[in-house]
């Protein structure tokens, strides 16, 4: 009699209803892995990945909801992926607020927000699936960007999280090990915000691209895999996943 088969692994993906965090959850899945869609607001775009993935292959996917703000629904969060699946291997926090910030209007409301998503909420989550994915070995991939180290006009508090996001990738591959690897993606242009129009300001940024155009979110996708899957004496790195911009000054 063949022993029986491996559970397949799991992957928890903050903000994966949409955009990057959908793409992710679309190429785990493609690769084998289960798929714990995180959301806040967006229950029917998460409700519609997860029936089409588990169309492809059942019970292989679930929508879960939480406000990365709120420390109670977040750390409930592995608690439910692990009802759900029975482990945890992949944390992969995406989920991001980007909005301007202009010297001397940032008001509290802003701060909170931008720092809550960015670096509150994936520090918190974090901790809470330790637990989890020390037992499986697992790993953690945060979404960075490159304006942590190269600031963004009119984006300062958006900027600081990130950075502190950076360091916060670096400090937890040290506090982490060897049972957990942590790693970062820093994506460069890949996906323009939704309320931004085509500008001579994104004509210019492409300009400064080597690549000389836009990623595409299966690049994002492709490097989350590699480090979750590939990479396992990577841990403490951030990958700029930008086409050289970051290169050029």
């Amino acid at each position: 009699m063949p022993p029986p088969a491996a559970p397949e692994p799991v992957v928890l993906i903050t903000g994966a209803a949409r955009r990057l965090g959908a793409a992710m959850a679309r190429h785990f899945h493609s690769q084998g892995y289960r798929v714990a869609i995180h959301y806040r607001h967006s229950r029917g775009e998460a409700a519609a990945l997860a029936a089409e993935l588990c169309a492809a292959r059942p019970h292989s996917a679930v929508a879960l909801p939480a406000d990365l703000a709120d420390l109670a629904a977040l750390t409930a969060l592995p608690a439910l992926v692990q009802a759900a699946f029975g482990r945890l291997d992949v944390l992969i926090n995406n989920a991001s607020s980007f909005f301007p910030t202009p010297l001397g209007q940032v008001d509290e409301r802003q701060w909170d927000a931008l720092v809550d998503s960015n670096l509150k909420g994936p520090f918190f989550l974090s901790q809470a699936c330790l637990p989890p994915l020390r037992a499986c070995g697992g790993s953690i991939i945060n979404l960075i960007d490159i304006h942590a180290e190269r600031p963004l006009r009119d984006h300062t508090v958006y900027c600081l999280a990130k950075a502190g996001l950076a360091m916060m990738t670096r400090a937890l591959a040290l506090e982490a090990s060897p049972e957990v690897r942590v790693n970062g993606i820093a994506p460069g242009a890949i996906l323009w915000p939704e309320s931004a129009p085509q500008s001579a300001e994104q004509a210019a940024i492409l300009a400064r691209i080597p690549q000389g155009r836009c990623g595409q979110p299966l690049d994002i996708a492709q490097t989350a895999w590699f480090l979750a899957t590939q990479a396992p004496y990577v841990t403490g790195q951030i990958i700029a996943v930008d086409g050289g911009r970051s290169t050029a000054g």
